[in-house]
C-alpha cells in the first residue's frame, strides 16, 4: 500500500467518526496543558472544572461540559486506543447525533447520581464535609455508557457474553471499591443499556466469530 493510499484511508477513517476525533484532539491539547504547568496550577485548573457537589449546585452546565475535556488517570494514548475500540464503532453505527445523545445521557446522569450518593453519605455522616469539594472530572462515565450501548451492535448470542463481561467488570469494581466514582461508572453502564430506544433503526450487525474467520483467510 502506498503512502498516499494509506493517507486516504486514514482520512476516511477519521471522517467516519468526526465527533470522536474532535474530542480526542481536545483531550490531547488539555493533556499537554496539564503536563506543562506546575502541579499546583494543574490542580487549580481541574478544581474549577470538577463536577463536585459545590459546583454542580452553582454552575452545572459549565462543569458538566468542561469536566469531560480532561483526562483523569491514564495517558492520552491509552484513551486513544479505547476511543478507537468503543467510541469509533459506536459513532459509525449510531451516527454522530445519536452517539452524542448516549454519551451525554451517561455522563450527565452518572455524574448527578454518583454525586447524589456522595451527598447522601455526607448528610448521614458516612463521608466528611470536605467531600463536597472532591475532584470529579474525566471521560470515563461517557466511555462506560458507550461500552454498554455497543451491546446492541453485537449479534446474538455474543451480545449476551459481551454485556455480561461489561456488567461484571464494573460491578466488581463497585463491590470492591464502593466509591462514588464506582457508583458513577456502574450507573453509566445501566444508562447506556437503557439507551436501547436510541439504537432503533440501527440493528446489530457485528459478529465477532465471522470477523475472526475473515482474518484467518
Amino acid at each position: 500500500m502506498s503512502a498516499a493510499s494509506a493517507g486516504v484511508r486514514a482520512r476516511r477513517y477519521v471522517r467516519s467518526a468526526p465527533g470522536t476525533y474532535i474530542w480526542l484532539a481536545i483531550l490531547f491539547v488539555t493533556t499537554l496543558i496539564i503536563r506543562h504547568v506546575s502541579p499546583e496550577f494543574a490542580d487549580g485548573i481541574l478544581e474549577k472544572r470538577s463536577t463536585n457537589i459545590e459546583y454542580l449546585s452553582q454552575d452545572p452546565v459549565r462543569v458538566l461540559i468542561t469536566s469531560a475535556l480532561w483526562i483523569a488517570g491514564g495517558g492520552w494514548f491509552f484513551y486513544f486506543v479505547l476511543y478507537n475500540i468503543f467510541h469509533v464503532p459506536a459513532e459509525r453505527w449510531l451516527g454522530t447525533r445519536r452517539w452524542l445523545a448516549v454519551l451525554l445521557i451517561a455522563h450527565v446522569g452518572a455524574t448527578f447520581i454518583s454525586e447524589g450518593v456522595l451527598l447522601w453519605a455526607i448528610d448521614h455522616g458516612h463521608a466528611p464535609e470536605s467531600a463536597r469539594y472532591t475532584l470529579d472530572y474525566g471521560v470515563s462515565y461517557a466511555l462506560a455508557g458507550i461500552e454498554a450501548v455497543l451491546t446492541y451492535l453485537i449479534v446474538a448470542p455474543w451480545r449476551y457474553l459481551y454485556v455480561a463481561g461489561v456488567l461484571f467488570f464494573y460491578g466488581a469494581a463497585l463491590v470492591n471499591g464502593r466509591t462514588f466514582t464506582d457508583v458513577g461508572h456502574f450507573t453509566a453502564v445501566l444508562l447506556g443499556l437503557a439507551c436501547y430506544p436510541i439504537t432503533r433503526g440501527r440493528p446489530g450487525s457485528f459478529d465477532p466469530v465471522a470477523l475472526v474467520r475473515r482474518l484467518r483467510r
